[in-house]
């Protein structure tokens, strides 16, 4: 190396530095190991010129070693910057791929999630013990009972106002009746508010991953209403009652991204939820 000019050795010099990293960067695809085998023929070119080889100027061939030299370095120059330009492609396209790796983790852990809440409420629902059949008269009975006067059985409305009254004076138990009798009765406009009182009722029986069902189901069957807000501040708290503070946050997020001109009693409990889940 000491027959070669300064230039020469500093291009070399860097030549050397550019081919350092990608040669021990470990592919595994077919593009990356076509990007290392043009590496290790540049690393075979430089070894050669370091040895002094053709490409090196000889005493035969004073005019043309110089010319030469400064050629191949440009050449190899030139191949060392289309290499980089094709790792940081690669590298972006894996980015990419581990990026979108991660957000379909996360939704099949929401989709997993969202199916265990849904199977144990079917579980719950299906070991109801069913209803004690009524006494029957005796035959030593002279009488038949007189029976009890029966009432006309309660609107979705009228569930849904008593339901709400039950749940003021924190009767949850009623409350949540109250609001399954209004969802059985097909409450038409009314179905979001029937699904926010079972949601409620809920969680006011700590029963959260129920109310997260609940107000799920509330959010889902009106999108735009004037309570979708309270739907979503509702699941975010629920998911806070059982631990679930990442999804807690995410749904947070998105009421702020779906209702970015939240104000009153409605923005306030969202930043409640937010301080309370430690979002970001």
């Amino acid at each position: 190396m000491a027959g070669l000019t300064p230039v020469f050795r500093l291009a070399l010099l860097g030549l050397g530095l550019a081919l350092a990293t990608p040669a021990q960067a470990q592919v595994e695809t077919r593009e990356g190991i076509a990007l290392q085998n043009q590496i290790l023929d540049l690393r075979r070119e430089l070894d050669a010129l370091r040895r002094g080889g053709a490409a090196m100027p000889t005493p035969s061939a004073p005019a043309r070693g110089p010319a030469a030299s400064g050629d191949l370095v440009q050449q190899l120059l030139g191949r060392v910057q289309e290499l980089e330009e094709e790792n940081r492609r690669l590298r972006g396209r894996a980015d990419v791929a581990d990026n979108n790796d991660r957000q379909l983790r996360a939704e099949i852990e929401k989709l997993r999630g969202d199916l265990d809440f849904r199977l144990q409420a079917l579980e719950r629902g299906a070991g109801r013990p069913a209803a004690p059949r009524p006494p029957q008269p005796g035959p030593a009975a002279q009488t038949p009972p007189t029976p009890a006067p029966s009432s006309a059985p309660r609107t979705a409305e009228k569930a849904i106002a008593d339901g709400q009254a039950a749940l003021a004076r924190r009767d949850f138990s009623a409350a949540e009746a109250a609001a399954r009798e209004a969802i059985r009765a097909r409450p038409g406009a009314r179905v979001q508010d029937a699904h926010l009182l079972l949601g409620d009722a809920l969680m006011g029986k700590r029963d959260f991953q129920n109310a997260a069902l609940a107000y799920d189901e509330a959010y889902s069957r009106n999108r735009q209403g004037a309570r979708a807000p309270e739907a979503m501040i509702g699941l975010a708290n629920a998911f806070q009652g059982f631990g679930a503070r990442r999804e807690a946050c995410e749904t947070l997020d998105n009421l702020r991204s779906n209702f970015p001109n939240l104000s009153g009693p409605q923005a306030e409990r969202a930043a409640d939820s937010r301080r309370r889940a430690q979002c970001r």
